[in-house]
């Protein structure tokens, strides 16, 4: 907690400065893009816009990076933007948004499906067969989950995770795949079927995944839209299901 709040009184402090350091009449948008490109060239500009900070302006880079500077560029702040008085970090609704997805576009016909209950509710799963974090996450918060579809993407992190290709390939080989799944995450049961079927699929939610976005295993995407990372507990599953 000591430590949080340390790190939250310097980034106040951090913000303090760079308004302190900007420009007296502001900055135009456009001045502020041209200018941060002079310092980072390599850097491709998303967006530029205005924060609540007066004189401080939030920049989206190289896709979904966001990072904050002041009107000329001359100093830059990389974290989260938090409003003292509701709490809420607006770095981390803004990477939200920037992470959203077309939940009804998603391929599919490249995962596998689990029908519980009615299944009304819906999500996806980006999942790696030898991730730690994807067993907890199918052993502990999804295991209780019920009226929900959930759509399995195997997305095995081949630079992490030798083996996971191989497995991923097994498991959607499999005539049934969902139970062979839920066989080798939960209950550790071996894979002994072939991998040897057409496994185009899984080369196509590679290319899915990074598209979105998808750095890591567990990745969970709700009907909304929301992108979460990692293996979050079963009743923030259940509040993110509820959610609009």
């Amino acid at each position: 907690m000591k430590t949080r709040l340390k790190s939250l009184a310097l980034a106040s402090a951090m913000l303090m400065s760079l308004a302190a350091c900007s420009q007296a009449a502001g900055g135009n948008l456009d001045d502020v893009k041209k200018a941060f490109a002079e310092h980072f060239p390599g850097k491709q500009v998303k967006s530029v816009s205005a924060t609540p900070v007066k004189g401080i302006y939030e920049l989206v880079v190289d896709g979904k990076q966001v990072v904050y500077t002041n009107s000329d560029a001359s100093y830059l702040f990389v974290g989260d933007l938090i409003d003292t008085k509701t709490k809420e970090s607006l770095t981390e609704k803004r990477m939200a948004e920037l992470s959203k997805v077309d939940f009804n576009s998603l391929p599919f016909q490249y995962a596998f499906k689990d029908v519980r209950g009615k299944g009304e509710r819906k999500m996806a799963v980006f999942t790696d067969p030898d991730c730690p974090y994807c067993k907890k996450l199918e052993r502990e918060s999804l295991k209780d989950i019920d009226n929900v579809t959930i759509y399995t993407f195997l997305y095995p992190l081949t630079q992490l995770h030798p083996d996971a290709m191989r497995k991923s390939k097994q498991i959607w080989c499999s005539s049934d795949k969902p139970a062979v799944w839920t066989a080798f995450m939960r209950d550790g049961k071996p894979l002994t079927g072939a991998d040897n079927c057409d496994t185009s699929a899984l080369d196509k939610i590679q290319a899915l995944g990074e598209k979105l976005g998808v750095t890591g295993t567990p990745a969970l995407v709700f009907a909304n839209g929301r992108l979460v990372p990692g293996a979050i507990d079963g009743s923030d599953i259940e509040e993110l299901l509820k959610a609009k």
